[in-house]
């Protein structure tokens, strides 16, 4: 093989090699039903996030208007039962950002969504108590006879900001929701 195919050899296999990886990025970023509940979020859509980062990973639209301050977005197609929260970030606002509308929360209607830790709806209330031994607080859910909100706590202290909300009837998990405080304790979302 003469130098000019040697070349012309190595710039084929660095361009392919160099799609396939960005493919593969690409293709991990994507928000799906198998991405992961944190905290702070899902997958690679996390709390803080504006509108244009939070898009860059799944297909959403918007849901319920609300108004200016909140509103909710909805994932489309498999996505469909997991929606964002929207708020204003009074600091983005103040620095003149494109858009200072950013993810607050994840609400999480899915039974196939999983957290980190492998909590879902359908999940006993011992189960959550004891995939988060000792950061479960307990209270009466406002509308459900005989339900709780299981508020998990971080102990974290660079966490202790955000939280994981699962509601219960008062035996299992029907939904359950990820984000920042206060937002996260919304009981009636932006209502």
């Amino acid at each position: 093989m003469n130098s000019k195919s040697k070349l012309l050899t190595i710039v084929a296999i660095t361009l392919t090699t160099s799609v396939f990886a960005v493919g593969m990025v690409t293709a991990q970023t994507k928000l799906t039903n198998q991405s992961k509940v944190t905290i702070n979020g899902i997958g690679a859509v996390k709390v803080g996030m504006n509108l244009p980062e939070a898009a860059l990973h799944a297909k959403l639209y918007v849901s319920y208007a609300g108004n200016d301050s909140c509103y909710y977005l909805q994932g489309e197609g498999d996505l469909k039962d997991i929606s964002f929260m929207v708020t204003k970030d009074d600091a983005k606002s103040r620095q003149k950002y494109v858009t200072s509308d950013v993810i607050a929360r994840v609400d999480i209607d899915d039974p196939r969504v999983t957290t980190v830790s492998g909590a879902k709806i359908g999940d006993t209330e011992a189960r959550i108590k004891s995939l988060y031994p000792g950061q479960i607080k307990v209270t009466p859910h406002n509308y459900v006879q005989k339900g709780h909100y299981l508020t998990l706590i971080p102990r974290d202290k660079a966490d202790q900001n955000y939280r994981v909300v699962f509601e219960t009837d008062g035996q299992r998990v029907t939904r359950y929701r990820s984000g920042k405080l206060p937002e996260v304790e919304f009981v009636e979302g932006c209502s």
